[in-house]
């Protein structure tokens, strides 16, 4: 029976991307049970299907209509047939490829034809140097899919830490005046509905801005004029929410079940934490879409290219996280 794809794009070809979608899908370990339609040059997945010594384990359309069986389908978007890789270097012509297949994405979400997304890493330089004025995945998908980028929320999980960001790539300086009543609501809203679909319990904890949680305003006023009447608000809208609380301690209770997840204010508060538990294994997955995206917590990893030693495990739970939420 024909079915909607799921869309998987390649990132930055001559990152890890190519390499891993050849170790997972390309061993026959991972059995597809709905067509999964991967976006980006052919000639980087050939390249690393030759260095890893396996034959085609994909096949090509022209259009996506024709990935309906189970199974990976290859379509590469216009501009990116004569891509000539040069895997593990750094160059904007990688931004580029990446950049166009996440337009090709797009297009395909906008119009139906795609029922979601997984995104293999792109390089977030090479992607600016291209051309696209975008900090990075979650950014793009946001304005080319209509929501904006304030309707949107970054997210990471792992087996045992799940952080939301309230706020995601601007600089340190910028955070508190990003820390809005109305922002902490939405991440605590889409956070919340996230648990509720994996049937995963207990409250959603937010953090404080400031160490210590303000220290009941004498450390910062973020926590009581913005923060916790948010939390409060939360709460009356039926959302099982608790904090602000400390994040040097949160964190500890959180990665032993004490709570669903987490709500960080800021990136490197939330995502320390949890690389530190869940590096290499973890999704990022973007809520607030109008369709599925998921995505390898990890970077382009060019030094790793054709090392052997970058694993597919993160790539392998984004795959499973996503077809779990289709």
């Amino acid at each position: 029976m024909n079915q909607t794809p799921l869309l998987l794009t390649l990132g930055d070809p001559d990152g890890l991307g190519p390499e891993l979608v050849c170790r997972l899908l390309g061993s026959g370990a991972y059995a597809l049970d709905r067509p999964v339609l991967a976006l980006g040059p052919e000639r980087a997945l050939e390249a690393a299907a030759r260095a890893a010594g396996r034959g085609r384990f994909w096949t090509r359309v022209e259009a996506a209509s024709q990935a309906g069986r189970p199974g990976l389908h290859l379509l590469v978007p216009a501009g990116l047939d004569d891509y000539a890789p040069a895997p593990g270097q750094a160059r904007p012509e990688g931004g580029r490829a990446a950049g166009l297949a996440l337009e090709a994405a797009c297009g395909l979400l906008r119009s139906g034809q795609a029922a979601g997304v997984v995104t293999c890493p792109l390089h977030k330089a090479m992607l600016l140097a291209a051309g696209f004025a975008f900090p990075g995945h979650t950014e793009f998908l946001a304005e080319r899919l209509g929501v904006g980028r304030d309707g949107v929320c970054m997210h990471l999980c792992g087996p045992r830490l799940r952080v939301s960001l309230v706020t995601t790539h601007p600089p340190l300086a910028r955070v508190p005046q990003l820390v809005t009543r109305e922002r902490i609501l939405h991440c605590l809203s889409l956070t919340a509905d996230l648990m509720r679909r994996q049937g995963i319990p207990g409250p959603v904890a937010v953090c404080g801005l400031n160490p210590h949680a303000g220290e009941a305003g004498t450390i910062g006023r973020e926590e009581v004029e913005v923060i916790a009447p948010a939390v409060d608000e939360a709460r009356a809208a039926g959302l099982d929410v608790v904090g602000p609380l400390p994040a040097d301690s949160l964190f500890h209770f959180a990665a032993q079940g004490k709570y669903a997840a987490v709500l960080a204010m800021y990136h490197d508060q939330g995502l320390g934490p949890l690389k530190l538990l869940h590096f290499g294994e973890a999704v990022n997955v973007t809520l607030g879409l109008p369709v599925v995206r998921t995505s390898p917590d990890h970077g382009t990893g060019h030094d790793l290219v054709g090392t052997g030693r970058a694993s597919e495990a993160s790539l392998r739970a984004a795959l499973d996280l996503a077809l779990r939420l289709l």
